[in-house]
């Protein structure tokens, strides 16, 4: 057993580490940037380590600093959260070299996800289905139109090393194609130093559907159903909820069995998320992610396991707490991620929170670092908090959701609560019609 893990990493996420910290009898060490020094995990954490000044990359991205904050605390394993370093093949690297463990998977592992043409060919021979596209990168617009009129129009341009949207363009005809192609290469090499892009067949209007899998390291593995995450806006999600409510028992099995098959063959230790767009029945591998999700509690609350408890245990060399057949969907749970952010335009809204106040009752959580007088910096990501409810089907959480949002009060700042509010009113909504396009189009017919 660990006796002391530090997190690294900041806000809920890291509060969300300490929690399971605590309850398993392990001392947490925060780390904190200086625009950090009075957040709410460093107060809650049992030691703390500032690690640098405001910008990420001299803080929360510093290996060198979180390694010697490590040293310095006696800090014998490293939980990364979400984002940040957690899927830095680099970093876990350099922990194994310095005799830290991490808690997630394999460095191997992370570089060969992290990458997403390997992902796609590594997934197409584990037997896990893939979108129809290149056979890896594609070098110039010549090739593209070759690989274009092969699977067909519309086609999306994505980059290798892309993530939140950035050097993905979609061409309808082979009109649009040149800028499009273009247009993805630029914007890869600014945002990720790399302009390798790779095509697939654009879906028309598919749900974002990911399976939660869950290794051992020694070749066991489950799957923990899926989440439903296809309200999206600039491809950042804003509203999961699990399980997914079109997708049928018979689906659910199917391709949670190939998830896991494919995780165990791996050798694959922890968690990690296996995200497929999902259209006419037929599930399309798009990337897997090498870490726990931000919606990770609505897994937890319609299984009722702890994730980062089982993170921590298999990092200790445990076997998995439970099995496939332990495993049963109990309910319907929902995530509404609260951003810090002015309506309609979404722009950031750093400030002083002057009222908080979480919602409570029956089936309602809220992972949030904010408290009253807390200052949200204007360094980092714009979340302040996920509200996530849980219900006997999908109409009492939808219930509850209103309700709890009724209840939140966050003053002092803008925030997105109001397009919650809004959103429940729709029909499509309430009955789950929608698709990974639809929240664009929504907001563009009620903000204009």
């Amino acid at each position: 057993m660990f006796d002391k893990i530090l997190i690294a990493n900041r806000g809920e996420i890291a509060l969300r580490v300490i929690r399971a910290c605590r309850e398993m009898g392990i001392a947490s060490v925060a780390v904190h940037s200086t625009a950090d020094s009075d957040a709410m995990h460093v107060r809650m954490a049992d030691e703390s380590v500032c690690i640098g000044p405001n910008p990420s990359a001299d803080s929360y991205l510093s290996i060198p600093a979180i390694v010697a904050a490590c040293e310095i605390t006696g800090a014998q394993a490293i939980h990364p959260g979400y984002g940040f370093l957690s899927e830095n093949a680099a970093f876990v690297q350099v922990l194994e070299d310095h005799g830290i463990t991490f808690i997630g998977p394999s460095a191997e592992h992370i570089r060969m996800m992290g990458d997403k043409i390997t992902a796609k060919e590594t997934a197409k021979n584990l037997g896990i289905p893939v979108v129809p596209g290149s056979d890896g990168g594609v070098a110039d617009f010549a090739t593209a139109k070759t690989v274009a009129a092969q699977i067909g129009y519309p086609v999306i341009i994505k980059a290798t090393a892309g993530g939140g949207g950035r050097g993905m363009k979609v061409a309808r005809d082979e009109s649009e194609l040149e800028v499009a192609f273009r247009t993805a290469r630029s914007e890869a090499k600014a945002a990720f130093g790399n302009d390798e892009v790779y095509m697939e067949k654009y879906l028309q209007r598919p749900r974002h559907i990911e399976i939660q899998v869950f290794g051992d390291g020694k070749g066991n593995a489950v799957h923990l159903a899926e989440r439903d995450c296809s309200l999206q806006r600039r491809h950042q999600k804003v509203f999961e909820e699990a399980p997914g409510p079109v997708i049928t028992p018979e689906q659910r099995a199917r391709i949670g069995k190939i998830c896991a098959d494919a995780i165990a063959k791996l050798g694959y230790s922890g968690a990690g998320t296996i995200e497929f767009l999902f259209e006419d029945g037929e599930f399309y591998f798009i990337e897997m992610n090498t870490r726990l999700q931000v919606e990770h509690p609505v897994t937890e609350a319609i299984f009722g396991v702890d994730l980062v408890r089982e993170q921590i245990r298999v990092a200790e060399g445990y076997p998995l707490s439970f099995t496939q057949d332990d495993l049963s969907i109990n309910g319907h749970a929902i995530e509404v991620r609260i951003n810090a952010e002015k309506l309609p335009i979404f722009s950031p809204c750093p400030g002083k929170i002057t009222q908080y106040h979480a919602p409570g009752g029956l089936g309602v959580r809220m992972d949030s670092a904010l408290y009253d007088g807390y200052s949200i910096p204007p360094y980092y990501d714009s979340l302040i908090g996920k509200l996530i409810v849980h219900g006997r089907d999908r109409p009492e959480a939808l219930s509850r959701l209103s309700r709890a949002l009724g209840e939140l009060i966050v003053d002092g700042v803008d925030t997105t609560i109001p397009l919650f509010r809004q959103l429940l009113e729709d029909p499509d909504i309430q009955t789950g019609d929608y698709s990974i396009h639809w929240l664009e189009k929504w907001l563009a017919k009620t903000y204009g």
